[in-house]
């Protein structure tokens, strides 16, 4: 259960922007930690394709996530623009790969709007709205339930079925 980040949605506040492919996504800037270059990862046995690997940040061994893969984007290149965001979510830290960071959009409440409901077709449980700032469109994720659903060592379906 993801209150804390919806209620921050509902409220407003700054979100790093950032695109995967064509699209501008936002995370909630309290949660980021740092933004690095890509550079190369220990990959992890056994672990799925959007889960590159490992890295050490300074003596913390953290999981990388391709935000592009995990999104089941088509066409996750490394280039020079290529960038992880290394977040702190719920004390653990976590870096994302994604295609490049835009800037830092702050955001008042009454410009986000409700995720719309797309019917199964589409998995909308990531995204906790939608931001509007003049004509730009940003999708804000809702980094907890992602990162929860991303096979780190707890599985988020374990975790509702015990609740």
């Amino acid at each position: 259960m993801n209150d804390k980040n919806q209620a921050h949605a509902d409220t407003g506040g700054e979100f790093l922007s950032f695109t995967l492919g064509d699209e501008h996504y936002g995370v909630d800037i309290l949660k980021v930690q740092e933004i690095r270059g890509y550079d190369a990862v220990t990959r992890v046995p056994d672990a799925p394709d959007y889960i590159k690997g490992v890295i050490n940040l300074r003596g913390t061994i953290v999981p990388v996530i391709d935000l592009r893969l995990k999104l089941r984007l088509e066409n996750a290149r490394y280039d020079a623009f290529t960038v992880m965001i290394v977040l702190n979510v719920e004390d653990r830290v976590v870096g994302i790969v994604v295609d490049s960071v835009s800037d830092v959009i702050p955001l008042a409440a009454e410009q986000i709007r409700p995720t719309p409901e797309f019917g199964a077709a589409v998995d909308t449980r990531f995204i906790s709205g939608i931001g509007t700032q003049d004509d730009r469109m940003l999708i804000l994720l809702d980094i907890e339930t992602l990162l929860d659903s991303a096979d780190m060592g707890q599985p988020a379906v374990a975790e509702e079925a015990a609740a």
